[in-house]
């Protein structure tokens, strides 16, 4: 299943007229085991959050610094859900929303939901003059790297319109 669904985003990212640089790598299910593989590539590698709000029942994607420590109650309460709200969404869930399991969370899925996911993105990756910025493109045994413009791009194309904040002013 991860083959094909690998084959509908880069058959997405074509139509856009996006070309991404791809790497293989054994398969990883944290940044920790990553890291490692990837470390050569110049420019910002992603660390992804699936959490749920509990009270409003709404999933949300964050996509922080690959280093970056995130706060679920800080970051609860930037985004007005109410500190203690947010909780990580379990796989089945993921599966359901994004179509990818565990390890495989990424922005790169975002054009599999259809509008119930809310996305937060680091503004690190926008603003940080990154060459690159580098998620699993629906598989954790790759990685993918784009134009952060071009990331971007594909992001509003999937209809979701990000939530850029900055993680540097304390999370």
């Amino acid at each position: 299943m991860a083959a094909s669904l690998r084959a509908a985003l880069e058959e997405q990212l074509r139509a856009l007229g996006i070309s991404g640089v791809s790497v293989e790598h054994p398969e990883v299910f944290t940044v920790e085991e990553m890291m490692p593989h990837v470390k050569h590539l110049k420019g910002a590698h992603s660390k992804n959050l699936f959490l749920k709000d509990k009270k409003k029942k709404g999933f949300w994607l964050v996509t922080v610094l690959h280093d970056r420590q995130v706060h679920l109650n800080d970051l609860a309460k930037k985004l007005g859900v109410g500190g203690g709200n947010l909780r990580f969404a379990d796989e089945a869930a993921m599966l359901e929303k994004l179509q990818v399991g565990h390890g495989c969370a990424t922005p790169l899925a975002l054009f599999r939901d259809h509008g119930d996911v809310k996305f937060v993105l680091d503004s690190a990756f926008v603003e940080g003059g990154h060459e690159k910025v580098y998620f699993h493109p629906m598989t954790n045994s790759a990685t993918m790297g784009l134009d952060p413009e071009d990331f971007l791009k594909f992001v509003r194309k999937t209809g979701h319109d990000p939530i850029i904040l900055n993680f540097d002013e304390g999370n």
